[in-house]
């Protein structure tokens, strides 16, 4: 039988030093770290379980401390079973079931800011706890499905009209042919639709006109209709309307354009978890409930975009280094 490697970090800090102290505490809790006793952590032998590792272990020197980090596999397959029952994850998972339970039973009577808030901080709960669950089991893929379902119920109460995924593929498009074109969606825009409408005015067609819709059933054949059942652009396969849009549009290799998509993907349907999430969804619902018609939620959502696409755009650490020879 082969066992898994284990990191362990060991640490001294000053006394003196509280603030250091509580930074460390957090940042290990945050990620997951188990404690052995006083002073010694432990995680799986990751590259990311590494990397955390001896970031803290840099912090805490840095700050007069001491800090060790060791490999090692377990002694026998009873050790190996007892410390991954270190990171059984049961009692968080089964405290998120019972408040996405709530949830669910509170939503016919709650108005739609709120019910979208509360599910952006469940939806990012759920994901900072699958982020250190690792040795997921029957208990995550239940709390995910119940997610999952929350989100259709939210969606079937305050957005009926969402759209299914279609079949097959997505046809590439020439951007000269879309100039100047009536743009038809949904009305009461929301994270696909009003990321999309940005996404068409910033790359696509410039001056671009925009009709919001009561029903998807009155767009006008001479409009371009999108983010709805037998829209021009609408869900194609695992592509939400953002992501069939830059497909269509060639704009996939746009890195900044890709990670918006991203984090529309994951606030639409699911999918990755972003950090930004959570706040980008919560400054829409803040407009949406502000603005009192959608080409001023479009006006008022637009700079916000434009910010989250020039931070995307700005290379990390990670890029740099890969560019290196």
């Amino acid at each position: 039988m082969i066992l898994a490697p284990w990191l362990l970090l060991v640490i001294s800090l000053p006394g003196q030093n509280q603030t250091l102290r509580m930074r460390v505490w957090r940042a290990l809790k945050a990620v997951g770290a188990s404690v052995l006793r006083d002073g010694v952590y432990v995680l799986p032998g990751t590259v990311a379980a590494r990397a955390v590792f001896e970031e803290q272990a840099r912090e805490i020197q840095g700050g007069g401390g001491s800090a060790h980090l060791l490999t090692f596999d377990s002694a026998s397959p009873a050790q190996h079973d007892e410390l991954v029952a270190m990171f059984d994850r049961g009692a968080e998972y089964t405290d998120l079931f019972a408040r996405l339970d709530t949830f669910k039973n509170e939503l016919p009577g709650a108005d739609e800011p709120d019910a979208r808030r509360q599910l952006v901080g469940l939806r990012r709960e759920v994901a900072a706890t699958t982020a250190i669950d690792f040795f997921p089991g029957a208990a995550r893929r239940q709390v995910e499905a119940v997610l999952t379902d929350a989100e259709a119920a939210l969606n079937a109460r305050f957005s009926p009209d969402e759209p299914h995924a279609a079949a097959g593929t997505v046809p590439r498009r020439q951007r000269a042919d879309f100039r100047g074109r009536l743009w038809a969606t949904r009305e009461r825009l929301w994270i696909d639709r009003v990321a999309s409408a940005w996404l068409i005015r910033r790359f696509i067609d410039a001056k671009a006109k925009f009709l919001w819709l009561k029903h998807a059933a009155d767009c006008p054949r001479d409009a371009l209709g999108f983010d709805f059942d037998g829209a021009e652009f609408t869900h194609v396969g695992a592509k939400v309307t953002f992501e069939v849009l830059l497909a269509s549009f060639g704009l996939e290799s746009d890195r900044a354009l890709a990670r918006l998509g991203t984090l529309v993907h994951y606030l639409d349907v699911g999918g990755v978890p972003m950090p930004e999430a959570a706040g980008f969804a919560a400054i829409m619902a803040g407009a949406r409930a502000s603005q009192p018609n959608d080409d001023a939620l479009l006006k008022t959502m637009t700079p916000v975009l434009d910010s989250l696409y020039a931070s995307y755009s700005v290379p990390t650490e990670s890029d740099t280094s890969r560019s290196k020879p």
